[in-house]
């Protein structure tokens, strides 16, 4: 099995196709980028810009170039040596304008009789023989049962009907009676149109997490399976991948065995977007391993400082309006807000198949959801994780003890893999563990938001050297070839946008004065959520208004305290874009902001440098997410997902190539140094770095440096650079290099033995040795 050194993630869209991504491989093959990974390309959504929401998996999307593109792409990259890794969804697909999706099509159009009807995971019963869709808008509902939706009517030339822009299929002969109204058509479909505050009560099939557009998949069946899966196949088949990324795999009913049959069937590499909390090991799996989040938040927290963080809590806890500065009282509340609310058809559906086993009662729903709400990690996969279920448990008895005779009653359904409710309980939980964490309570957590992060656990402040380098010597033991990653199409912000922020560990006060003086100029009502978007705009500044404008207004509606995505505080939102606007226009605010990044401009760059070696030299297949070879300031989705100016890229990897050796400045060239540089090493030595040892530095700044031992490299880079320029700098700090002559990578020098570290960094930051002799 062909395995990667590196990875770099493109994203295709219907304006970046194959052949934009073909044009751009010659400068991936000079950046020393060993594969190709692309996102989604199987047929999506027309307009999508993600692609994970499939509609059509049996056909390469047309709007990026459809198959022939893909072809052409695949066998550009195999001639240059670069290897093919493509993302793909077998969870869910989308059904957001039904005419889209042949399968769900179908099955609106037949019901329980279409030969499709097993392909999506429905509750047939649930809707008294129907599909929920829920559409209906808050003025177009009948104000009596069997009125009139308004909006609708049937539009028999075409066979479909209609609600506004929304088109369903008319099923055979409904609208055969000319006198029949819209109404009557309509109750004869096997569908029906609800409210659409219904999908959060009533929907009858399984969902992407929230998203009502896209449907479960039900890939555990060997047709589905063989069905979704044939195009897929035949690019094995053919040559064109070497690998294939897994979404979600959460979601799907029996993740080990859906995995099995990929592995059986492709024999290539496989990854998975699993997403561990801290101390979570990846189940026994025939892969290669996660796609890195887990990596992503070590090397977090080894550039954040301790010394910041009681001040930092205090800070924190004195802005907040209500009690969100305890990590876990917050989890709970945000998870018992989605299981009550937008996640209670998937709870209620749930106690149906409790009853079908035998449990039932007017509080089993309150139990189960107490449950899921009680999850520590995001889902089990029994037998495995038992011993996490039964913690759940626990905790769930402790939440609520007037609880504890239903949760004793579900107990031991729900801990029966071969029970079909204890199925749709760990295809639930990490549901509810994203909607929860992820999208809401990383919007109100804002001690230090650089830790918000998906897989992290922003409780946990941070990590010493020796503590990062025992973590990383046990991924190197048993996921030698998975995937790291520093930022993602998923991430929060960026990791240049992070890497500026966990300075703020080193400076607490300074910004405790800049955030109260903003406030003073700019109030915002929320001054917690205000913590989080100052700390947004710091991090990604310079930024274009109307993004800063949008990520602000995305975010307050994720936190959903004051504004949410479907009860708009309009007044609110204005506080919100005012304040950004001060950053712009306000000549104090510019100035608290200006200052403030003249003291950590500089130690950011320093942390995104180090970020970045420690990644890309360390266990696994490091991916370098588009673009972030040099500086890229990016915020959540959609701001991460901009176009990528390749062509300024391209001109400074060649001046590099010739002899450049850039500063660290507002380029970010010097960052691009260090990944050619980087990836170079990796391509050269390959499965010889074969060693994750801390080099323990002595001297007057030790704790200052991150010296690790790869075998045929030695990386070394600066933590906590603000403490170190006030320590006078590296004095008489130095290490003892391994056995051997070693030769730096950013400036050809040679070394042997004892070397002080403001020799061999010099202004550096970080840098890479290689062995050139014993």
């Amino acid at each position: 099995m062909r395995t990667p050194t590196s990875t770099y993630r493109l994203q295709l869209t219907p304006s970046f196709t194959f052949d934009d991504a073909t044009a751009i491989l010659p400068y991936l093959v000079k950046l020393r980028v060993d594969w190709v990974y692309l996102s989604p390309i199987l047929q999506a959504t027309e307009g999508s810009e993600h692609g994970y929401d499939v509609v059509d998996p049996t056909r390469v999307d047309a709007a990026r170039g459809g198959r022939e593109g893909f072809v052409r792409f695949a066998n550009a990259a195999h001639e240059l040596g670069l290897g093919v890794l493509v993302d793909i969804v077998p969870n869910h697909m989308g059904v957001g304008d039904p005419k889209q999706n042949p399968w769900w099509w179908d099955v609106l159009t037949h019901g329980k009789n279409s030969q499709f009807a097993h392909y999506f995971d429905i509750d047939w019963d649930a809707g008294g023989g129907k599909v929920l869709l829920p559409v209906i808008g808050d003025d177009d509902m009948p104000k009596e049962p069997g009125a009139p939706i308004h909006g609708m009517w049937a539009d028999r030339d075409v066979n479909v009907l209609r609600y506004y822009d929304h088109e369903f299929p008319l099923a055979p002969e409904s609208a055969a009676n000319p006198e029949a109204g819209t109404r009557e058509i309509h109750d004869a479909q096997n569908y029906e149109l609800v409210h659409w505050r219904q999908g959060d009560w009533n929907l009858n099939y399984r969902r992407f997490f929230t998203v009502t557009e896209l449907a479960g998949l039900r890939v555990e069946l060997d047709d589905v399976w063989e069905h979704a899966h044939r195009e897929i196949l035949s690019w094995v088949d053919e040559g064109l991948v070497d690998g294939l990324r897994i979404d979600h795999p959460d979601g799907l009913r029996d993740p080990a065995g859906y995995l099995k049959k990929l592995s059986e069937r492709t024999g290539i590499y496989i990854s998975v977007e699993k997403i561990l909390e801290p101390g979570e090991a990846l189940p026994d799996w025939p892969v290669a391993g996660t796609t890195g989040y887990d990596a992503l938040g070590e090397i977090e927290r080894l550039l954040v400082s301790p010394d910041g963080e009681l001040e930092l809590s205090s800070f924190a806890a004195g802005l907040s309006h209500r009690d969100v500065d305890d990590w876990p009282t917050l989890i709970h509340a945000m998870k018992r807000f989605v299981t009550d609310g937008p996640l209670h058809a998937e709870m209620r559906r749930i106690t149906r198949e409790l009853a079908a086993a035998g449990v039932d009662g007017d509080r089993v729903t309150d139990a189960v959801s107490e449950l899921a709400a009680s999850f520590a990690v995001y889902r089990t996969y029994l037998p495995d994780g038992a011993s996490e279920l039964d913690d759940a448990f626990q905790r769930a008895a402790d939440w609520r003890p007037d609880l504890i005779d239903e949760l004793e009653r579900i107990r031991q359904v729900l801990s029966d893999p071969a029970q079909p409710a204890a199925a749709r309980f760990q295809q639930t939980t990490g549901m509810v563990m994203a909607k929860a964490v992820e999208d809401r309570a990383f919007y109100r957590y804002s001690r230090l938001t650089s830790l918000n992060e998906v897989g992290g656990d922003p409780s946990v402040f941070a990590l010493s050297a020796a503590e990062f380098a025992k973590l990383q010597a046990a991924r190197l033991a048993h996921w030698p070839h998975a995937q790291t990653a520093l930022t993602t199409h998923d991430t929060k912000r960026s990791e240049d946008v992070r890497a500026r922020i966990d300075v703020l560990a080193e400076v607490p006060e300074l910004w405790d004065d800049t955030l109260s003086g903003l406030l003073d100029i700019a109030p915002i009502r929320n001054r917690g959520f205000a913590n989080l978007l100052w700390q947004a705009v710091v991090g990604a500044w310079p930024a274009d208004r109307e993004r800063l404008h949008d990520y602000a207004t995305k975010a307050a509606r994720e936190a959903g305290d004051i504004t949410t995505w479907t009860e708009v505080d309009d007044d609110y939102e204005a506080e919100l874009h005012q304040a950004i606007d001060a950053a712009f226009d306000n000549p104090a605010a510019r100035s608290l902001i200006s200052n403030l990044l003249n003291r950590i401009r500089i130690p950011g760059w320093s942390n995104s440098l180090t970020m970045k070696a420690l990644q890309l030299m360390g266990p696994g297949a490091p991916d370098i997410y588009q673009g972030t070879e040099l500086w890229m300031r990016a915020l959540v989705d959609p701001d991460n997902r901009r176009p990528v100016n390749y062509r300024i890229r391209e001109l400074a990897l060649d001046a590099i190539l010739h002899g450049e050796r850039p500063c660290v400045d507002d380029s970010g060239a010097r960052k691009l140094l260090l990944t050619v540089m980087a990836l170079d090493v990796r391509r050269h030595f390959g499965n010889r770095l074969d060693r994750f040892a801390l080099i323990p530095a002595r001297g007057v700044a030790a704790a200052n440096a991150v010296a690790i031992d790869r075998g045929e490299a030695v990386v070394i880079g600066t933590r906590l650079p603000i403490a170190l320029s006030n320590l006078g700098g590296w004095q008489n700090t130095e290490i003892d290099l391994p056995v051997g002559t070693w030769q730096c990578r950013m400036t050809g020098y040679e070394y042997t033995g004892t070397v002080r570290l403001e020799t061999v960094l010099d202004d550096y930051a970080a840098t890479i040795l290689v062995r050139t002799g014993l």
